[in-house]
């Protein structure tokens, strides 16, 4: 039985050879309503490479980029039609990091950074924990740490805030039986302030206004207590000063 066998050129040192087997093959495959959609338009580039159409007209036919028209013939070149059956198997993701790296990376998060850097980077905590900066990154959103963000806050200087931290919140988390608990915060000097004009009340399509500026009315003290079981203040501004 004689076989014919086509040959066309595709980029330097790359050649296919097309036989009528593989044609029929390929045929079949574009005709068969069960072909997978992805296998359908790769037996077409080889096809229309077979039929003497160059790069552009077979990507302008098929819709492909000029890459994957290329890798497709690489593959029918190195494995013939069965090549264009499967899918390379996709090598593996990165490997999950073990439970040691990921809190030696969250504690040296909490760490301040070396020498005069002001916070960690991706990069640098990537540098210094030996992984890859996503997986630096993964970690901070699981951890729900942002070294780059930065919240002001004031910390007490008495050596024992600490512990009267934990009694002042043990009262309210676990308080004694038959005992009411209050909080007393002091506000003194209160500014009175007043504005120069009377505010507008919100309405639809616009929210209530008040004016820039103000007048000083000088300061006051203002003392109160909120009951919580009744849900009312008492209060006891002193006179103006």
């Amino acid at each position: 039985m004689v076989q014919f066998v086509e040959v066309c050129a595709m980029r330097k040192g790359i050649f296919i050879h097309v036989t009528s087997t593989d044609r029929q093959r390929l045929e079949a495959i574009v005709r068969d309503p069960k072909s997978a959609q992805k296998q359908v338009w790769r037996a077409w580039v080889v096809l229309l490479m077979a039929n003497g159409h160059g790069t552009a007209a077979i990507m302008a036919e098929t819709g492909k980029s000029k890459t994957t028209v290329w890798r497709w013939q690489e593959r029918f070149m190195e494995e013939g039609v069965d090549g264009l059956l499967r899918d390379k198997t996709r090598p593996p993701g990165i490997a999950s990091l073990d439970r040691a790296t990921v809190e030696r990376v969250v504690a040296v998060t909490l760490k301040p950074p070396p020498h005069e850097t002001t916070h960690w980077t991706g990069r640098a905590m990537a540098k210094a924990a030996g992984i890859a900066v996503s997986s630096v990154q993964k970690i901070w959103s699981e951890h729900d740490l942002a070294p780059h963000r930065w919240r002001q806050f004031k910390l007490s200087n008495d050596p024992a805030f600490a512990e009267k931290l934990h009694d002042v919140v043990g009262l309210y988390v676990s308080p004694p039986a038959h005992a009411a608990v209050l909080s007393i915060d002091e506000k003194s000097q209160i500014q009175a302030l007043d504005h120069t004009q009377l505010g507008l009340p919100l309405k639809r399509g616009r929210g209530g206004t008040l004016t820039h500026d103000y007048k000083r009315n000088g300061s006051t003290t203002l003392f109160a207590a909120l009951s919580i079981a009744a849900g009312s203040t008492t209060t006891a501004p002193s006179d103006r000063s």
